[in-house]
């Protein structure tokens, strides 16, 4: 298993590495646990051209700040006051291209992951939909920009490839208020997978 260089992250075309992120494994060493789960769902965000970005228009904030800072980065924010949401920064400093960790199949510390979310018992609701990737990876709006590239969290290639066939894509869950760009086909997920998020509406 190899850590994803910077490389990976400073390419163009965000739709691109969303797929790619498919079957690629997060990890992440808090207190020395480590926990880890490999990506079957993942969302894209277009920056300042998509009505469903944060960054649309060119809008920043505080809370968006994170997404200018160029490539292999970690955008994490709060939802509904509850979810902290994990993203991925792509491209280059400026161009807040980002792409959301909507799934993972767990891979390594089942136990530690019980704890976190407080489930007695491991099914496909533990790491299913963004807010349960981050809650079972220990991941919280204060590692904020924490780089890709960190002992503590960090994104690995361990050559498992999904065929073309495996992947499906549909507009993005939850955006309706992007207008046409809800309708966008920016969600990549793996067929058939017990950990993806559900169907969009």
């Amino acid at each position: 298993m190899k850590k994803l260089a910077n490389e990976f992250y400073q390419r163009t075309n965000v739709l691109q590495i969303a797929r790619e992120l498919l079957g690629k494994i997060i990890v992440t060493k808090w207190n020395g646990i480590t926990t880890s789960g490999r990506i079957v769902e993942v969302e894209a965000y277009n920056g300042i051209v998509d009505k469903a970005s944060h960054a649309f228009g060119g809008r920043r904030t505080n809370r968006n700040e994170m997404m200018y800072a160029g490539a292999g980065v970690a955008y994490i924010y709060l939802c509904y006051g509850i979810h902290h949401l994990f993203n991925v920064i792509t491209n280059s400093t400026d161009i807040p291209h980002a792409i959301l960790i909507r799934a993972v199949e767990p891979i390594l510390g089942f136990e530690e992951m019980l704890k976190r979310t407080g489930k007695k018992k491991l099914d496909n609701t533990l790491t299913r939909g963004p807010g349960n990737v981050s809650k079972a990876l220990g991941i919280h709006t204060s590692q904020t920009g924490y780089s890709l590239l960190s002992k503590e969290l960090f994104i690995a290639d361990d050559k498992c490839k999904y065929k073309k066939s495996e992947i499906a894509s549909s507009p993005r869950i939850g955006v309706d208020y992007a207008g046409d760009d809800a309708l966008l086909p920016y969600r990549f997920y793996i067929k058939g997978n017990p950990f993806v998020s559900g169907k969009p509406k």
